[in-house]
């Protein structure tokens, strides 16, 4: 069980930064309360997680270490800090148990994603086994991240995410963003894609449904502002609807004796418009220039996972506060709806937006 390490001086720190691919560090004071409450979770999350030259935990008392402090223009405790490289990807003010656990968790992911991984299920499927962290901290994933980005999908402020023309019946837009494997990708594992879903069935309740589907047409309207400002690489979309009858008759993840055109289908053309104020009108958007435009082909979309990776034009898409993914139509012209899974997101975070009360933590008021 690795504990974190006490950095002693900057030249230990500097080191740690160069011989580590990922390093974590808690700023704390010895006279922080929020400090200590968190410290058990942090000594967790680094007895489980860390690993030998990849990912390294540290804690830095500001007090005898101020020209890292400073150096890092810390001003409030806790200040977590994650390095990739290097670089800062990400920095979380306060004694925040889910952001810490989740930000964590997910570089751990995709760092074991790039080594041998040994898991079940799908070769992207990160969940930890064992005691320790619940569940809600695992982070699955329909593609592989490329080297050198991050999933930065817990930069999305939910609170403000809309979602226009979507059925009441299904599930929210926050499954969207949901961390754990889809009970599509479960479906197609446990029965190789063939079977009922409760998606078709009008038993179904939306605690059980964790997708959206499209309501009067094939259109969805997403919009996700961030809490940082990001640079996006690509988006990951999972899509995972149920297969309908082919020319042979076979009818794979379909139920039977269901009219056909009442299955959704996968979205194929995709509209991505870069740091509008809110959601776009369905009207307003066919009158606005899409930062980038994408054609999806079957050949996109992972089977195994029912993902596809949508390279954006990554020039086009810097300091980035939010994003509205239009979905224009499916794939299948004959379906009157269009299912999404997850959206996960790519890129890098860069500094935080609208801190607010976050900012505050130690200040003086006023200041």
């Amino acid at each position: 069980m690795a504990t974190p390490v006490v950095i002693e001086s900057p030249e230990q720190f500097t080191t740690l930064l160069s011989s580590s691919r990922i390093v974590v560090t808690d700023f704390h004071a010895t006279w922080c309360a929020p400090c200590h409450q968190i410290a058990p979770l942090y000594e967790q999350l680094s007895a489980r997680l860390s690993r030998p030259n990849q990912i390294t935990f540290t804690k830095v008392d500001v007090d005898q270490q101020k020209e890292i402090a400073r150096a890092y223009e810390i001003s409030a405790m806790p200040t977590f800090m994650i390095f990739k490289n290097g670089n800062v990807v990400s920095k979380i003010l306060g004694a925040d148990p889910g952001k810490l656990s989740k930000a964590i968790q997910q570089l751990a992911a995709e760092a074991e994603s790039k080594g041998s991984s040994s898991g079940t299920g799908s070769p992207f499927d990160t969940t930890p086994s064992g005691g320790g962290l619940s569940s809600d901290a695992a982070l699955w994933l329909g593609t592989e991240i490329p080297k050198g980005y991050n999933d930065v999908t817990d930069k999305v402020e939910i609170k403000g995410v809309d979602l226009l023309n979507v059925d009441s019946g299904m599930g929210s837009a926050r499954v969207l963003f949901d961390s754990k494997k889809p009970s599509g990708v479960a479906l197609l594992e446990s029965g190789k894609g063939k079977g009922k879903e409760k998606a078709s069935t009008s038993t179904a309740t939306t605690d059980e449904v964790d997708w959206v589907e499209s309501d009067t047409d094939q259109q969805m309207m997403l919009f996700m502002p961030f809490t940082s400002s990001l640079k996006v690489h690509s988006l990951h979309l999972t899509s995972l609807p149920p297969r309908r009858a082919t020319s042979s008759g076979e009818e794979e993840r379909s139920e039977e004796n269901v009219d056909q055109s009442t299955l959704p289908t996968r979205p194929k053309t995709v509209n991505v418009y870069s740091n509008r104020a809110h959601v776009l009108g369905f009207e307003e958007a066919e009158d606005i220039p899409a930062t980038q435009s994408i054609t999806l082909s079957p050949q996109d979309w992972d089977e195994k996972t029912g993902t596809a990776k949508v390279e954006l034009r990554y020039v086009k898409f810097q300091n980035v506060t939010s994003l509205v993914v239009f979905v224009v139509d499916g794939e299948d012209d004959d379906a009157e709806k269009v299912r999404l899974d997850r959206v996960r997101i790519v890129g890098e975070a860069g500094k935080e937006r609208n801190m607010g009360k976050l900012e505050k933590i130690g200040d003086e008021p006023g200041e």
